[in-house]
This record gives structure tokens, sequence and C-alpha cells, in this order.
């Protein structure tokens, strides 16, 4: 079965648009998390992304796996430090991080970032 993580991720933000509109306080909360959690420090933004989307393939989350791919992309990740990254997953997760690290790959490619 093809995804189209394109439509998955576009459906992330659309769906944080909408509760931005619903519950605004919570959003610029989670917001102003995000934007702390991926600011530089001892790990650079793009290390981030990479452990995000490990955390994502392990919480089998379709949405995460597609917006985090994107990101990690966006952020500069390379196609190999995605693969190394969905390899820790799967260690940890097992056999449904493996399904969910395929997806990712598939994802990260889906964003330009593959062959």
């Amino acid at each position: 079965m093809t995804k189209d993580f394109a439509a998955t991720q576009q459906s992330v933000v659309e769906g944080a648009a909408a509760l931005r509109e619903a519950i605004p306080d919570v959003i610029k909360g989670y917001g102003a998390l995000g934007a702390a959690t991926y600011k530089p420090g001892a790990l650079d933004p793009k290390t981030k992304e990479l452990i995000a989307l490990a955390l994502a393939i392990g919480a089998h989350c379709d949405g995460c796996v597609a917006y985090h791919a994107k990101a990690a992309r966006d952020r500069g990740a390379s196609r190999e430090e995605v693969a190394e990254a969905i390899g820790v997953a799967i260690h940890m997760g097992g056999g449904p991080s493996m399904v969910y690290g395929a997806d990712a790959l598939r994802a990260y490619d889906s964003f330009g970032g593959g062959r």
C-alpha cells in the first residue's frame, strides 16, 4: 500500500491550525515548547529532529512519522542519517518499529530527501 506522506504531513499542519483556533492558549504553549526544544544547544536542531523521528517510529504515529520525516529533511538530515536513526528505533522497538521505520524512510524520500 502506498501512503501519501505529503497529505499526511499536511493533515497534521491543518489539524494544528484547527486546534489553534479552538484552544489557542494550549497550542501557543505547545508551540513555545517546540521552539524551546529545537533551539540550538548541546544538540543541534537536525539531531533533535532525528530523535523526534525515531520516537515517532516507536510511537507508531503515522502523522508524526510524516511530519518529522519532512522536518528532518528540511533541517538538512541526509538519507544516511535518517536511516541510522531508523536503525536505533528498530533496535529499541523491534518488529513494529521496523514497519514504521520503513514508512519513515519512504516518507523522507517522498519529501525529496532520498534517491
